[in-house]
């Protein structure tokens, strides 16, 4: 039997090609029907190539569930950038029981293996790293996801600072749920589409956010969404980093899609860091941009199209 090969991330192709037909296994790549590597079966898997994420917790999180799903002896290879724990990859793999040979390339850390006939106890770092609740508040959340053990204090002043909405409308980025609760409180609030990139978030918001008006969508809001149009209202905090690098455009591109899913008379609550230039980049796209508050290093608006 030929097992398939798993990939997980996107590594640099000058480190480890992609083999045609392999399964894509990140949670942040958002396809349709896609597998998950938890949904693997043990030993499912006959070689993988990781690019490992960088929190502790969720990076011996995937590596538990590589290890789990990769049949014995099948080959390995882990990266990740030398800053963002690819220093630490080897260790973690010793613990777990692999035996690795490692080599630096272009600022990576790069692990070689293959998966032991036996391998040591995985259950603490699958289950450290997996769905849990927050417990200041009882929410589903999950190591890996935005502000994972704790509300975002934007989140929280947006929340705080949104008027009671009505008709439909759409949280972009929506991580685990926390905005369109507040959102959903009001009844006249007919539906809420909420989207965001990381498919562990999704599943978070879907078991916080029990309402018949809420439609799910893993998806990444600067692709796709053509048909996210005539809503009433947007709520948001756009993240301003992508790949652990910061990165002004993912927010235009949240602001564009904001102004393109709206109708005209429609509005859109975001919230920003104040130290974001989010005025310049939203006066061209909204007919009106009032600062509402600014508190706490951050400021929300109010954009009407």
């Amino acid at each position: 039997m030929t097992r398939p090969i798993g990939v997980y991330g996107l590594a640099p192709t000058a480190l480890a090609p992609t083999p045609a037909g392999a399964l894509q296994l990140s949670p942040l790549l958002p396809a349709r029907d896609a597998p998950t590597l938890e949904a693997l079966g043990e030993g499912t898997l006959g070689g993988l190539i990781m690019v490992a994420p960088p929190g502790v917790v969720e990076r011996r999180y995937a590596l538990a569930h590589a290890l789990r799903v990769l049949a014995p002896e099948a080959p390995f290879t882990v990266m990740a950038p030398k800053d963002k724990g690819g220093l630490r990859l080897a260790k973690a793999l010793t613990a777990f029981g692999c035996t690795v040979s490692q080599s630096s390339r272009h600022h990576y850390r790069l692990c070689i293996g293959r998966r032991p006939a036996v391998v040591a106890d995985l259950t603490d770092a699958i289950t450290n790293g997996g769905r849990q609740r927050m417990p200041a508040n009882g929410l589903w959340t999950q190591p890996g996801v935005f502000s994972w053990d704790r509300i975002d204090p934007g989140s929280a002043l947006l929340a705080e600072t949104l008027p009671p909405l009505s008709g439909r409308g759409a949280d972009l980025g929506c991580g685990i749920g926390y905005l369109a609760l507040k959102v959903l409180a009001e009844p006249a609030v007919t539906h809420a589409t909420l989207i965001d990139i990381d498919r562990r978030a999704i599943d978070c918001a879907r078991a916080n956010v029990a309402d018949p008006r809420v439609e799910l969508r893993w998806a990444d809001v600067r692709t796709g969404l053509d048909d996210l149009t005539g809503l009433d209202f947007v709520v948001m905090n756009p993240p301003f980093h992508a790949a652990g690098e910061q990165d002004h455009g993912l927010g235009q591109a949240f602001n564009r899609r904001a102004a393109s899913s709206l109708r005209r008379g429609g509005v859109c609550w975001l919230v920003a860091n104040r130290h974001l230039p989010y005025e310049a980049t939203l006066a061209p796209l909204f007919s009106r941009v009032t600062p509402v508050r600014d508190q706490g290093g951050y400021k929300v608006f109010e954009a009407r199209l």
